[in-house]
């Protein structure tokens, strides 16, 4: 064998070792990016992976988001935007005796006005959900459900214990909303009916 030969056995040798570890640092990334993503969005990442197929398509839409709501410009409720939004959801669970079905909607329509308070642009529920996602992902599950037992009303097929429920599943985002970023969550007033 040749010097020439030889020096290239070792140059493609060089390459290929020189891949191969390039490619471990990228499953290495790719591991702790997920492992990042999944424990910042928890069940969300679960439910990514299944909507989209798999976890590097999971991982991609969750890091977009994550992106996404980046560039926004989220604000800190006052205290008296607190009191004001805190007074709204208790005539809410007052009006549930009375109007379970308006309840219902109010509450939608006050998760909405603190969202907007709170600097979430989107009018589309899908959108609200993904930005959400990103610093609410502890209680998204339970916008989305609200909003199934919402839409479900509106086509007269709810009882008032899934009504109930549904005013149940709002109070959740509610309370993450109304928090300061950071803050834990204290006890809310439970709803009766």
């Amino acid at each position: 064998m040749t010097n020439t030969a030889m020096l290239w056995i070792l140059v493609a040798l060089g390459a290929a070792a020189v891949l191969i570890v390039a490619a471990i640092e990228v499953r290495r990334r790719n591991r702790i990016r997920g492992a990042e993503l999944r424990e910042r969005f928890g069940p969300e990442y679960d439910r990514a992976v299944e909507q989209y197929g798999s976890p590097a398509r999971a991982e991609r839409e969750l890091a977009a988001r994550t992106r996404r709501v980046e560039h926004l410009h989220f604000r800190e409720l006052n205290q008296a935007d607190r009191a004001r939004f805190a007074s709204a959801w208790t005539r809410i669970q007052g009006q549930f005796v009375d109007d379970p079905s308006g309840a219902v909607v109010s509450a939608n329509e006050l998760i909405k006005e603190v969202m907007r308070a709170r600097g979430y642009p989107s009018d589309d529920f899908e959108q609200r959900v993904a930005d959400l996602s990103v610093d609410h992902a502890g209680v998204i599950q339970h916008y989305r459900a609200a909003r199934a037992l919402s839409e479900s009303s509106r086509n007269g097929q709810v009882r008032t214990e899934e009504l109930r429920q549904a005013v149940v599943h709002y109070r959740a985002l509610f309370a993450d909303l109304l928090q300061e970023s950071g803050a834990s969550q204290g006890p809310l007033r439970e709803l009766h009916a």
